[in-house]
């Protein structure tokens, strides 16, 4: 009985060489590929910006740290309130974005510039519904917003209410 690899005239080895020979070529096609690919984050797409403004009006309208502090704002309100901070921080952001930048940095820019404008936002509508109140309720609210937990509060209108 003969040898079985003396009777394949083909080597394994032969045949599997132009295998790899084609599947390098495809791996340099990639890199080559990859090396010519940038990849920006600025500017958003308009999904991701709808999607940073669907966030916002929940955060202002919904249950948040915000809101335990300074109040929820009705959703149509907040979906206002939404639009006019995300365009307001895209427009802030987008004038200091340079052509050079990948845009992380710009990004920062905007994330940063959206958390100020809604906490200014929720600051201001607190302190405008703190001043359309009554004076009494308003003053009890305004000192009862400066302490945190465990502090007492003294005031003379309190005392003399008591």
């Amino acid at each position: 009985m003969a040898d079985p690899e003396s009777t394949n005239p083909q080597d394994p080895d032969a045949a599997t060489e132009p295998q790899q020979t084609q599947a390098q070529a495809k791996v340099d096609d990639t890199a080559a590929k990859l090396n010519n690919l940038t990849l920006r984050i600025w500017p958003p797409t308009q999904r991701t910006r709808d999607a940073v403004i669907k966030r916002l009006v929940e955060t202002l309208s919904s249950e948040s740290v915000l809101s335990k502090r300074y109040g929820t704002i009705p959703e149509e309100e907040a979906s206002a309130a939404a639009k006019s901070i995300e365009e307001e921080a895209f427009l802030v952001a987008g004038a200091s974005f340079s052509a050079d930048d990948d845009g992380i940095e710009i990004l920062q820019v905007y994330s940063k510039e959206i958390s100020k404008r809604m906490l200014d936002t929720v600051k201001d509508r607190a302190a405008a519904a703190n001043s359309d109140a009554p004076s009494g309720s308003a003053e009890v609210d305004s000192n009862n917003a400066g302490a945190s937990g465990g502090e007492e509060i003294s005031s003379p209108s309190l005392k003399t209410e008591a």
